[in-house]
């Protein structure tokens, strides 16, 4: 038998913010809220479903440096080009972590400056 990632604790700030962010994102809705942590998730699943739940954890320190896990994300029912629009609207930016600019994917960050990249392959919702 082997282990599964099931959570995903990414440490922030405004922990509401940034899941308001990432529900947007990835069609999740919020699951729990524990001691100032929002948990998120797609709907009706717990620790241990086939998609991870992304733990938004409080914190003070301030994000220095880039990542060293970050989150990529593939459009579901559209183009790459129409889920960066969308991803842009939501609040994501534009990064620059020394990409050539041949890249088949998008680097971004989120409200808190947190780097993802958007693939582009669709996947299945």
């Amino acid at each position: 038998m082997a282990c599964r990632i099931t959570e995903l604790v990414l440490d922030c700030r405004d922990p509401e913010r940034l899941a308001a962010f990432w529900c947007e994102v990835l069609g999740y809705v919020v699951l729990e809220r524990i001691d100032g942590s929002v948990e998120i998730g797609p709907e009706k699943t717990e620790a241990g479903g086939l998609l991870p739940i992304l733990v938004l954890s409080p914190t003070d320190e301030p994000k220095s440096g880039k990542l060293r896990l970050h989150i990529d994300v593939n459009a579901t029912d559209r183009d790459q080009d129409t889920e960066l629009e969308r991803l842009l609207a939501a609040g994501a930016r534009p990064v620059d972590v020394g990409q050539s600019g041949q890249e088949s994917w998008h680097v971004l960050a989120d409200p808190e400056g947190n780097e993802f990249c958007l693939l582009r392959r669709r996947v299945d919702g």
